[in-house]
């Protein structure tokens, strides 16, 4: 018998990541907190406290005024108008040049 059997184990990773024995030893697993742990209880709520809860919360929304909606909807049209022109000037651009390549590719 060898000297090295009644020692504990030790495991290294080879190139393909088997173990097998050898000099470095095993690494110990990582320690739990101390401490009391806290569970955290599911409070039941019932549907009346839900709805009183969103009354609530609806209550603190701070709503838009007519002249801001108002203000804001003719801003995204103009942009959008202006976003329309520019991928119809990039959109004729691209195609001209395509057809510009093709007749020349053709001839």
């Amino acid at each position: 018998m060898a000297k090295d059997q009644g020692a504990t184990p030790t495991i290294t990773k080879g190139a393909k990541g088997g173990s097998r024995g050898g000099s470095t030893p095993a690494k110990p697993p990582a320690p739990t907190p101390k401490g009391p742990t806290q569970v955290v209880a599911k409070n039941k709520i019932n549907p009346a406290t839900f709805f009183k809860e969103v009354q609530a919360e609806a209550r603190k929304v701070t709503w838009t005024s007519w002249k801001e909606t108002w203000i804001t909807s003719v801003m995204v049209g103009i942009m959008v108008v202006i976003t329309s022109l520019f991928f119809l000037l990039v959109d004729g651009s691209l195609s001209f040049l395509m057809q510009q390549l093709l007749k020349l590719a053709g001839a």
